[in-house]
């Protein structure tokens, strides 16, 4: 009998989590997205030329239409009606970030070490999209400098302008998700690469970014007036309180009317569908 209460105190009794211990749902898929995206972020602080690109891409296109274009489009007024419509390109053409990268994880092999892991598959898109948000936060930050350099100034209150670039990131953080599945659908880097910049130059450059969607012909002032894009930059000037220069005709319809709520609802509904169709792609590829 002593001999059997000795070996059963000598043996290592298995420990049992208590149900505090197991992660809930929602807070593992929070702690897992919050790693991928650390590791995400990892990987530009090793290769700086990465947020080089993110950066220096900008610079050039406010320079360039704030002084090339802009002298015979209205000068310092312009530059102001400019800057809006720059942030917002900016966090749109910043999706192939999530693009290229997701992409490039298919191709190398990091998905399948991921789709070992006892982790959320949400959590591996979310992880992505969280760190290019931050790569979109650091632009817009240089972009701001830049622009003060050029003349452009928040002429709104704080709180409009806090409003104005919550609407950007809202955006920034949808066209992510639209760059997530464009990146799973590619069946290479090169493909995705170019992918990206097929529909987003169309989608930007048919909009109010840089100039009045009154100067459009019907068919594309009418596509321009509706643009997601368009949207997000009247819904910033209107926050800054940055006006448009005397020859810009003054934009008329609902969207114009309603350009915040509206900027706030496409990137809603943006992320409404393409974050399931983001995963449904996501599964099927990591299922293979």
């Amino acid at each position: 009998m002593s001999t059997a209460v000795a070996r059963a105190e000598a043996e290592p009794t298995a420990k049992t989590e208590s149900p505090q211990e197991i992660p809930q749902p929602h807070a593992r898929i929070v702690r897992d997205s919050a790693i991928v995206a650390y590791r995400n972020l990892l990987t530009i602080l090793r290769v700086p030329t990465l947020l080089v690109t993110a950066t220096i891409q900008p610079l050039m296109f406010v320079f360039l239409f704030a002084y090339i274009f802009g002298a015979s489009l209205g000068g310092g007024q312009y530059r102001e009606f400019l800057l809006a419509g720059i942030f917002t390109q900016t966090v749109a053409f910043n999706a192939a970030f999530t693009t290229v990268g997701l992409a490039g994880d298919l191709e190398k092999g990091i998905i399948d070490r991921m789709r070992t892991l006892p982790m959320s598959r949400l959590a591996v898109l979310m992880g992505r999209t969280l760190s290019d948000l931050v790569v979109n936060i650091v632009s817009l930050a240089v972009m701001v400098g830049c622009g003060y350099i050029v003349g452009w100034r928040i002429n709104g209150g704080i709180a409009d302008a806090v409003l104005a670039f919550a609407i950007i990131l809202l955006f920034a953080f949808a066209m992510s998700w639209v760059g997530a599945i464009t990146g799973l659908l590619a069946p290479t880097i090169e493909v995705a690469q170019s992918a990206g910049l097929i529909w987003l130059f169309p989608l930007t450059f048919i909009s109010s970014a840089f100039i009045s969607a009154e100067s459009l012909p019907g068919p594309l002032r009418a596509v321009a007036e509706w643009n997601p894009i368009t949207a997000v930059s009247a819904a910033g000037r209107k926050l800054f309180d940055n006006g448009a220069p005397p020859a810009f005709g003054t934009p008329t319809g609902w969207p114009a009317d309603h350009c915040i709520e509206y900027a706030v609802a496409c990137s809603l509904a943006i992320l409404v569908v393409v974050v399931p169709l983001a995963l449904l792609r996501y599964r099927k590829v990591a299922s293979k």
